[in-house]
């Protein structure tokens, strides 16, 4: 494939500008930039989705029909979005075939052939997939393989990645790029997009850099240290990523006994003071996320206190959260998060909608100074407070999401991997935010698989197993040579320096809750973290 000099502007304002680059048979070209940067809008082009408002895209050395997704399927280009669309309540071996059914001579569908067939095409990337289990079953590493597999068998020489791993596990990841390796061995060209440095290092050959829709960089990686790579995205060094902390406060500010998750053995008790950010570290399924919503009251709880300055929280219950101080920005920016269809001034009222009313109307005015004065103590890159959220990059979808609790009173701030599928420099914002926040006063719980987060940005942190608390690190524990080690030895129920088998006591009771430790295909990653 070929980009010749595409250009695209939406509303007046240009996304690219001018942007060329060549992809080579059997090769990965990292895709890399902030969000923002235009890397979207070059994927949709290259597939046909959208037109340029100039330039040209070649396959095979043939012109591509613009604005033609089924022209540009049937040249051989085929791409995998960020939010896969399957049809879910269709069994795996109807979504590999559609639109390309095997049939009978009598015209029906040879549904035994399609199941042979697909099961044949996924022995050949590793995957043990029953072709006859539907879609829904599947976990969503699992969803994008079938995708992939899909296109690929389709004829693909061409495959566009759209932050294929932003949302899966580490061992789907794994997974994922074993199915790169040998999609390379066959081949096919890959442009790959994602923020994450140790995948480009990986899987890339090339690595090509947007910022604000121009070409910035284009080498082997061989060529690029990772420095140049982030000094391009951003435009500037990046020094100081992570903020100093403050010292936390002595008052109590959270305080959690023996609060129950409904579907984990045993209860948690947990402290945070004013200023302090206490980290929630753990594998995946550890209960995090549970812990987070059940403390907020949107997860049942079956028995346990809640006291937030010192006074009690209903448990179950959200509203009495709010009421008393508590925010929750959850893990799911676009499904739990922010209403994308609506825009800033909407999002930014939703959780104190009841403030901004008299007699049933809405006080302008008042919600319009109060939203915005949030926003910008974020420094939300808009168009306006009219601007629809779907329409922003995903950091400033997530300053949305954090900075409308800021429009009143927070004593304790519930963060749910608050950076995920966020840019570097996007993170480093975000970072800032969260640090000058708890500098004020505010007490914050932050999950995070990113374990540079947790020992970065937290004064003390829990490792979580099966929804218990597994073990606890000081701000010097954190900083010591070894603590990842101790963090994983703990997540996984092993004494620190000793090998052997988790404790029974720390074993959760069995729930649908808790995804499947074996690579089965109704495990899902999205029952929780």
């Amino acid at each position: 494939m070929e980009c010749r000099d595409l250009a695209k502007a939406f509303g007046g304002v240009p996304v690219l500008k001018g942007v060329s680059l060549t992809l080579t048979a059997g090769s990965v070209t990292a895709l890399a930039g902030e969000n923002g940067a235009g890397k979207s809008t070059m994927m949709k082009i290259a597939s046909g989705q959208v037109k340029p408002d100039r330039g040209q895209v070649l396959v095979g050395g043939e012109p591509l029909p613009q604005a033609d997704p089924q022209a540009a399927h049937r040249q051989g280009v085929a791409i995998i979005p960020q939010e896969l669309a399957p049809i879910m309540d269709m069994k795996v071996y109807e979504n590999l075939f559609i639109g390309r059914e095997i049939r009978t001579r009598a015209g029906l569908l040879d549904r035994r052939a399609m199941a042979r067939k697909a099961r044949e095409i996924l022995d050949v990337f590793g995957v043990e997939i029953d072709p006859q289990a539907t879609m829904r079953r599947l976990p969503v590493g699992l969803r994008q393989l079938v995708e992939i597999a899909k296109s690929t068998t389709g004829g693909a020489k061409v495959l566009l990645l759209d932050e294929p791993s932003s949302a899966i596990s580490e061992r789907e990841v794994e997974r994922l790029y074993g199915v790169v390796a040998k999609l390379r061995e066959q081949g096919v060209a890959m442009l790959y997009t994602t923020h994450k440095m140790e995948e480009i290092r990986a899987l890339a050959d090339r690595v090509v850099v947007l910022r604000d829709g121009g070409l910035v960089l284009d080498q082997p990686i061989g060529e690029v240290s990772d420095d140049d790579i982030v000094h391009a995205m951003i435009g500037r060094e990046l020094q100081d990523f992570f903020p100093t902390l403050h010292p936390p406060g002595d008052e109590v500010a959270l305080k959690v006994s023996g609060l129950h998750v409904s579907g984990y053995a045993r209860p948690v008790d947990l402290t945070v003071r004013r200023g302090e950010i206490l980290g929630l570290a753990g594998l995946v399924g550890a209960g995090r996320t549970e812990l987070l919503e059940a403390i907020f009251g949107v997860r049942k709880s079956t028995e346990g206190t809640v006291t937030v300055a010192g006074k009690p929280v209903k448990r179950n219950n959200p509203a009495a959260a709010i009421t008393h101080g508590m925010a929750l920005v959850p893990e799911d920016r676009k499904g739990a998060g922010a209403v994308l269809s609506m825009n800033v001034l909407d999002n930014g009222s939703l959780p104190r909608l009841s403030g901004f009313t008299l007699g049933g109307w809405l006080r302008q005015r008042e919600r319009t100074k109060k939203v915005g004065a949030a926003m910008d103590s974020v420094k939300l890159r808009s168009r306006g407070l009219s601007q629809q959220v779907g329409t922003l990059s995903g950091g400033n979808q997530q300053k949305v999401v954090l900075a409308r609790w800021l429009t009143g009173h927070v004593n304790v701030l519930l963060l749910d991997e608050p950076t995920r599928g966020v840019d570097v420099g996007a993170r480093s914002e975000i970072y800032r935010i969260i640090t000058e926040l708890a500098a004020s006063g505010m007490a914050v719980v932050m999950a995070s698989s990113d374990m540079p987060e947790i020992l970065s940005l937290a004064h003390r942190a829990l490792v979580m197993r099966g929804g218990a608390v597994a073990g606890e690190l000081s701000r010097d524990d954190l900083s010591s040579p070894h603590v990842q080690d101790s963090i994983f030895r703990l997540a996984a129920g092993l004494s620190p320096g000793t090998a052997g088998q988790p404790p029974p006591d720390l074993q959760p009771t069995p729930t649908a809750s808790e995804p499947d430790p074996q690579p089965t295909p109704t495990a899902s990653k999205e029952d929780g973290r």
